[in-house]
């Protein structure tokens, strides 16, 4: 097995930050004077950026060097305690949110686990990065969800998979409970 270096979690470090914007890579070469053949190199970690290639890549995505390095210096834990995983409530909305695995450089998926009390409604106008996979898998109770204003109807046990290329609202018609978990995949 080999071993995650920091230049392969700067290669997938380098690729999230421009998914994250909706940039191709011709955008990026745009904006930065870097070969589109260079930029693809460097986000499949077949060579590794200089400091010049760097700093360019740093102004474009708006952050020092020192922060973007501090990115992917330390590999998270592979392994992540129930106690380590983040709840956020939303108590206006009935919205429970788990971080059940966190995002981590080198791995492009998370899991996250939400919970929505009776007549709870999520509206997201728009996806945080086009094209965006997602697999929601309902545990217990039912949910609507509607995708680029497609609506489904998902019960226990069922599973909805999908790009995510407009706006979602996750709604839970009642009279229970609904429990589901998310699997996110970058692009």
């Amino acid at each position: 097995m080999r071993t995650e270096t920091v230049d392969d979690r700067l290669a997938v470090r380098l690729g999230a930050l421009r998914g994250e914007r909706g940039w191709s890579l011709d955008d990026l070469a745009s904006r930065t004077g870097i070969s589109r053949s260079t930029l693809s190199r460097l986000e499949r970690g077949e060579i590794s950026p200089t400091a010049a290639l760097l700093g360019r890549l740093c102004t474009a995505y708006e952050r020092t060097m020192s922060a973007l390095l501090a990115e992917v210096e330390a590999a998270p834990a592979e392994l992540v305690r129930a106690d380590d995983q983040p709840v956020w409530r939303d108590e206006a909305s009935g919205f429970t949110r788990r971080l059940i695995s966190p995002p981590r450089p080198g791995l492009r998926g998370e899991v996250v686990e939400g919970r929505l009390r009776p007549g709870a409604d999520i509206t997201y106008e728009a996806p945080p990065v086009p094209g965006l996979e997602q697999h929601v898998w309902v545990l217990d109770g039912t949910l609507e969800l509607t995708d680029d204003g497609r609506r489904h109807e998902i019960g226990a046990g069922e599973c909805l998979r999908f790009r995510l290329w407009g706006g979602t609202r996750f709604r839970n018609p009642g009279p229970e409970p609904v429990r589901y978990a998310v699997f996110v995949v970058l692009p």
